[in-house]
């Protein structure tokens, strides 16, 4: 096991990736959400390029075509959450876009005993449904207002069509998140971090490169405002926040690192509520409730077995 812990590590990793929403949020004002993951993953790439070469102690050649193939996998998987994901932002709310993204540990729980051979205990399957639970009240919590009698509108009402567009488009993102760590779980256990993130963060660029230019959207030509909001996606939740969960999946199962993730709807509230002075109503208080308790059992039983 490393000097740092794998758990204390995702925790500040979920920590500097609740942000990236609300950094999201600001750049669509100007740029189309593909340029935008575009932009995110190409200059991560650019800056982790220099970093690999003089970091010669990591700098150790892949072994065989199933490392470039899986990281190449991981890479396409990783622009398909990243494209359904931030264009989900553009019809539905923050809450509910993170929440539903960060569906992720389902796949993974569902996927993991066929792809990898890792069969969750039932503590973690608690804390996963527990998990899930508290996303699912943070994602219903703008329509579904506690009012003397709690009381949600119709189904045809909560379900309109952009909504409704916006979760699935969120939920696809987590799907394609998934397959990323499972992806990432199997190839990292023999391969050095440095050279596996570029390849597939390079691998991810361009794909959303090419996916933005055969949608007609312009790659150039964005204020410096918008520049800034691209680097600091690229630095912040990419470099730092991802960068942390694949170090974290040399030493803890997918699984894991992905109920891990639930977290980052509770940490994107409270930062709505800082930035943008959105309080939080006590419906969504009390799905945090219910993720951070689901997050603590996984973890605290993921702590056991390592």
């Amino acid at each position: 096991m490393p000097s740092i812990s794998p758990i204390l590590a995702l925790i500040l990793g979920v920590l500097a990736a609740s942000g990236s929403s609300l950094l999201i949020r600001f750049a669509q004002a100007e740029a189309p959400s593909i340029v935008i993951a575009a932009y995110r993953m190409t200059l991560a790439t650019l800056i982790l390029i220099p970093i690999n070469i003089f970091a010669r102690n990591d700098h150790r050649p892949f072994k065989g075509r199933t490392l470039y193939i899986g990281s190449s996998l991981a890479g396409i998987f990783l622009a398909l959450h990243f494209a359904t994901w931030i264009t989900s932002l553009e019809y539905t709310t923050i809450a509910s876009s993170v929440a539903f993204v960060q569906m992720a540990p389902l796949f993974v729980v569902i996927f993991s005993p066929l792809l990898l051979r890792e069969f969750p205990d039932r503590t973690i399957v608690i804390g996963l449904v527990i998990a899930i639970v508290g996303g699912l009240i943070i994602a219903i919590s703008d329509t579904c207002m506690p009012v003397n009698n709690f009381a949600c509108p119709p189904l045809s009402e909560l379900l309109n069509e952009k909504s409704l567009r916006g979760d699935l488009l969120a939920l696809a993102g987590g799907a394609a998140g998934a397959i990323y760590l499972m992806i990432g779980r199997r190839v990292r256990g023999s391969t050095p971090l440095l050279p596996y993130i570029t390849l597939v963060y390079g691998m991810a660029a361009v794909v959303l490169i090419l996916w933005a230019v055969l949608a007609g959207d312009a790659l150039f030509g964005y204020s410096h405002q918008a520049l800034i909001l691209f680097l600091l996606l690229a630095v912040i939740p990419q470099l730092f926040a991802h960068s942390t969960y694949n170090w974290a999946l040399k030493y803890l199962t997918a699984t894991t690192v992905s109920i891990s993730l639930l977290g980052e709807p509770v940490a994107a509230t409270l930062l709505a509520m800082i930035i943008l002075k959105e309080i939080p109503s006590a419906v969504r208080i009390m799905g945090a409730i219910f993720v951070l308790i689901g997050i603590a059992i996984t973890l605290l039983r993921s702590g056991e077995r390592e």
